[in-house]
C-alpha cells in the first residue's frame, strides 16, 4: 500500500519532504523569512508540564498535559515542530472524553518553522527512524508514570509517523492518524499490529501522501494486516482541517487552504474519543 503513491518515498528527511515541495509550489506559498528557524519560546508554558526523556545516547524534551493517571496519548507535530497548533490538539485530547494524558515529543528539537520554507528545512533534516525511536521512548515514559496503556496520533507529517508507530512500537496500544502515511521503506502499514483509525480530507493535494488515493490504498492495507481499523473521508475537506484555531485558520488561508466547517472537525474529534477510549480502556 502505501509506497507515497507512484513516487516513492524514502524514511530519510529528504526524500519525504518531496511531495510537500511539490504541493507546495502551488497552494503552500506564504510570503516571510527564509529558513529562520527560531528555538521554540514558552513551550513550557502553563497547562503544559516540560520533561526530558532519554533514549539511546539522545535526550529529548517533551510537554505533558493531563491527569497523571489518565491513559495516555504521545501527541506527534505537524511539519511546523511544536507550534501553538499541535499545543492547541494537546490541550484538547487532555479534555475529551474520559480524560486523557497527551505527551508532545520535541521531533525537531527545539525548532519551530514559521512558513513553508522553514518547516521544509526543518523535515529535510529530520531522521525519521529517529523519530520512530522518540516515539517509542515516550510510550514507554507514559506507561512507567501512571498511564496503563497508551496510544499514538499525529497530524501530516506527525499523522505518517503515527502509522509507523503501529507497525514498529509494539507498546503502542491504538493509533489516530490524520492526513499522512508512512513511505513503504519506514513501514508497511499492511504489517500494523494496533488498531489504526485514519482521517483524510476528500480535497487534499498531497498526492500520494494524503490524498484520497493515498487514503483508499491505506485502507486497503490495513485490511490485510487484520487489525481493527478505520479510514474517514471527509467530503470538502482539505489538508489540515483540524486546525481550527484563529492562528490556525489565518495560516491556513494564507497558504490557499479553503476554511472547512468547524462540524467535520467535531465529527473526527468524536470519533477519535471513541475510538482512543476503546482500546486504552484498562
Amino acid at each position: 500500500m502505501l509506497l507515497f503513491a507512484g513516487r516513492v518515498i524514502s524514511d530519510s528527511s529528504s526524500s519525504a519532504s518531496r511531495i510537500f515541495a511539490a504541493a507546495s509550489r502551488n497552494p503552500f506559498t506564504i510570503s516571510g523569512s527564509r529558513f529562520q528557524v527560531r528555538a521554540m519560546a514558552g513551550s513550557a508554558s502553563q497547562p503544559f508540564k516540560k520533561i526530558q526523556i532519554q533514549r539511546d545516547d539522545t535526550t529529548f524534551d517533551a510537554y505533558v498535559v493531563g491527569k497523571e493517571d489518565a491513559p495516555g496519548i504521545v501527541v506527534l507535530q505537524e511539519w511546523w515542530g511544536v507550534d501553538f497548533e499541535i499545543k492547541n490538539h494537546a490541550v484538547k485530547i487532555s479534555q475529551l472524553g474520559p480524560g486523557f494524558k497527551a505527551l508532545i515529543p520535541d521531533l525537531y528539537r527545539g525548532k519551530v518553522g514559521l512558513d513553508v520554507a522553514e518547516a521544509q528545512h526543518l523535515m529535510d533534516g529530520l531522521d525519521w527512524q529517529g523519530a520512530v525511536k522518540d516515539i517509542q521512548a515516550s510510550v514507554n515514559w507514559l506507561k512507567t508514570n501512571g498511564s496503563s496503556k497508551a496510544g499514538v496520533t499525529g497530524f501530516c507529517m506527525g499523522g505518517a509517523l503515527s502509522i509507523a508507530s503501529s507497525v514498529l512500537v509494539p507498546e503502542v496500544d491504538a493509533v489516530v492518524a490524520f492526513y499522512g502515511v508512512p513511505s513503504s521503506q519506514l513501514a508497511d502499514p499492511a504489517q500494523a499490529k494496533a488498531p489504526v483509525q485514519a482521517h483524510f480530507g476528500e480535497l487534499d493535494n498531497f498526492v500520494g501522501f494524503s490524498d484520497v488515493t493515498a487514503a483508499k490504498a491505506l485502507e486497503e492495507k490495513l485490511k490485510a494486516s487484520g487489525i481493527p481499523y478505520e479510514v474517514h473521508i471527509y467530503p470538502g475537506n482539505a489538508h489540515a482541517f483540524m486546525n481550527r484555531s484563529p492562528e490556525g485558520v489565518k495560516r491556513r488561508k494564507g497558504m490557499g487552504l479553503p476554511d472547512e466547517d468547524e462540524a467535520s472537525a467535531e465529527l473526527a474529534w468524536s470519533r477519535f474519543t471513541t475510538w482512543m477510549t476503546r482500546y486504552l480502556s484498562a
